[in-house]
């Protein structure tokens, strides 16, 4: 069974981080970047080509993962596949043992490193999770072939509680959920009351009871990566106050203050009804991560030592 299906099945609240694969054929980078993470998170990301540029394959990271000790939730997008790649990597990923899927549309090719690639998009994102889905409980491809030996996954998807109108992205993860999404990973939360008010309304339409939300956090290092997230990332708000919060301290102690902001965003999103957990976006700094869960306190520091 996932690691982070048990975590979820006995309603602790988990954590989650993510890996972005190395540029190159290095073997050992994935190991590397898992002994910052292992014992601190149930389960983490690796992405697939994340930003539309080229890595090694989330499938094959996904594999070096594993080895290392952690439980991989494997990324896969629409962007450069069509559903009979797509459908070829998920069972691939179910026959080396990759129990965590997480299935999204995909960033465009014109922002990576190669704008010039065709795009495929022959699913979106709700119709890979539906596809997934079918592998799994229906037993069948596309197609309508049977498969002898059908996958288990646990399902996965995303969403943007900040991209307005809220309520829209509320029915939208609501379309993904009713697909057989089973967790969603959200954007960057740094507005908590915004966010809890759209929990609410996830917890109003009865997502919350099929659906783990595992909502995103990471800290702030510099007042330039703030102007990275406000202009360049989608969707990612970040109220006057804690804008205000961040200008009122020396530069040199900007990274401090993030990492404090952190911690407090996720005990107050601990605080949250319908809220199951936290993913981790710390951009390459896998070794801070025992450090925000310790200073969070969102898990006994006992259990975490006995899992090492």
């Amino acid at each position: 069974m996932s690691g982070l299906r048990a975590a979820l099945d006995e309603r602790r609240f988990v954590v989650t981080a993510e890996v972005a694969p190395p540029r190159d054929a290095d073997p050992e980078a994935i190991g590397r970047k898992a002994a910052g993470l292992r014992g601190w998170v149930d389960a983490a990301n690796v992405t697939d080509n994340q930003g539309a540029n080229v890595r090694m394959s989330s499938l094959a990271g996904s594999v070096l993962l594993r080895q290392a000790g952690i439980d991989p939730v494997m990324q896969l997008t629409c962007r450069d596949r069509n559903r009979i790649a797509l459908q070829s990597d998920l069972v691939g990923a179910a026959a080396v043992g990759i129990r965590n899927v997480l299935l999204l549309t995909g960033d465009h090719p014109t922002l990576g490193d190669h704008p010039d690639a065709k795009p495929v998009f022959d699913l979106d994102g709700v119709q890979l999770v539906w596809t997934a889905r079918t592998l799994r409980d229906d037993g069948t491809l596309l197609s309508g072939r049977p498969l002898a030996t059908r996958p288990s996954w646990l399902i996965g998807t995303v969403e943007n509680p900040f991209a307005p109108p809220a309520a829209l992205r509320a029915r939208r993860l609501a379309k993904k959920v009713a697909a057989g999404a089973e967790f969603v990973q959200t954007q960057y939360v740094f507005d908590v009351d915004a966010f809890a008010r759209w929990v609410g309304m996830l917890r109003d339409g009865g997502v919350t009871e099929r659906c783990a939300v595992i909502a995103g956090v990471g800290p702030i290092r510099s007042r330039r990566m703030l102007s990275f997230l406000t202009g360049s990332v989608p969707g990612v708000h970040v109220p006057e106050g804690l804008r205000r919060r961040l200008a009122g301290v020396p530069e040199r102690r900007v990274e401090e203050e993030g990492m404090r902001v952190c911690v407090e965003t996720i005990q107050a999103l601990a605080a949250i009804d319908g809220v199951r957990g936290v993913h981790l976006m710390v951009f390459g700094h896998e070794d801070e991560v025992p450090d925000i869960v310790r200073r969070a306190g969102v898990r006994p520091f006992a259990e975490l030592e006995g899992r090492r």
